[in-house]
């Protein structure tokens, strides 16, 4: 329904300490239609926000809660697999409340009673700008999706997809690992999950909601960088479509898609980091199509995700408060 914009809306953080929702704090203190009302934390209550998102010193005075005000206009989930159901089931959440969340609990299993939606507004914008739950996508899964989303609508993902994705540091979260130190991210490069990141759920699921054809195999390699943010998939599969034609349908598909946006040039990194966008490139050898996509994995495939589902949810243009420039240099 349409926001009064002489009011704002107001949003809770729950589990405000890591790197997705620091983003979302960031996002939302300098969006013109939404205010925070709390963010909840139970190791850092009563801690200043800015002693743990230490690039927010000076912009705000918020501090970390161990309270849940349910009378919000919308809650954020920001918390890691396997909590949102009790979330659910331990909080009377009052009718006209909206929830979003960032963990991968309800991004494919069927829900009657709670009917989370999936939180990609390039392929289901109609369903987020109805939805009261919105389950947010995962970071390679947007990625991936959306170099494939047109392939799908338009029937001709017919042949298996070759799949390599390299993401930065923070897609492992906050948790310090074997993998996460210093010394041994730095100059390395690695593979993980190889056929089977959880990610790939999700991708067929919707993959299938949006073609008439059978999903053909999706062979994916997943693989950590030496950086801190970002996302790069290299996709190919085999088409005989020219390239003048493939090109023409992916302009079709996302031509109201405004993060969405096709490049002649190889595309790299810098040109997405601290925005929502999603920069895809396409090139043709011999029968072999290649689909290049990149974003900020905590923007458009977290934080700055969310944002754009809350603009929709909530009547409000889609881009507003993520006209964020990237961190080129």
């Amino acid at each position: 329904m349409p926001s009064d914009r002489s009011k704002k809306n107001t949003v809770g953080i729950i589990g405000g300490a890591g790197y997705a929702a620091g983003e979302l704090i960031r996002i939302l203190l300098n969006h013109p239609d939404f205010t925070i009302d709390f963010i909840h934390s139970q190791s850092h209550a009563g801690q200043p926000v800015s002693n743990i998102h230490r690039d927010l010193t000076g912009d705000t005075m918020l501090k970390f809660s161990d309270r849940i005000n349910p009378h919000v206009d919308i809650i954020c989930l920001a918390q890691g697999p396997g909590e949102t159901a009790g979330f659910l089931d331990s909080m009377q959440l009052p009718g006209p409340a909206r929830l979003l969340d960032f963990s991968q609990d309800f991004r494919f299993a069927a829900d009657a009673d709670r009917s989370f939606i999936y939180g990609l507004p390039e392929a289901n914008r109609d369903a987020v700008l109805q939805a009261r739950y919105i389950a947010n996508p995962g970071c390679f899964a947007t990625a991936i999706l959306l170099g494939l989303l047109p392939l799908a609508a338009y029937d001709i993902l017919r042949h298996e997809v070759h799949i390599t994705a390299v993401t930065g540091s923070t897609g492992a979260g906050q948790s310090l690992t074997e993998t996460m130190h210093f010394s041994w991210r730095h100059a390395n490069i690695s593979v993980y999950k190889a056929f089977e990141h959880q990610h790939l759920h999700e991708i067929n699921s919707q993959l299938r909601l949006m073609t008439n054809a059978p999903v053909p195999p999706l062979y994916f390699i997943p693989m950590r960088g030496n950086f801190t943010r970002g996302i790069l998939a290299s996709m190919y599969t085999r088409t005989d479509r020219k390239l003048p034609d493939i090109s023409l349908i992916y302009n079709n598909y996302y031509q109201k898609a405004p993060f969405v946006l096709m490049t002649d040039t190889n595309p790299d990194l810098k040109m997405v980091i601290n925005t929502n966008k999603c920069l895809l490139h396409l090139e043709k050898h011999g029968d072999m199509l290649l689909i290049l996509s990149v974003i900020d994995n905590l923007i458009k495939g977290a934080a700055g995700q969310a944002v754009q589902n809350m603009n929709l949810m909530f009547g409000l243009p889609e881009t507003t408060g993520l006209q964020l420039k990237a961190s080129a240099f």
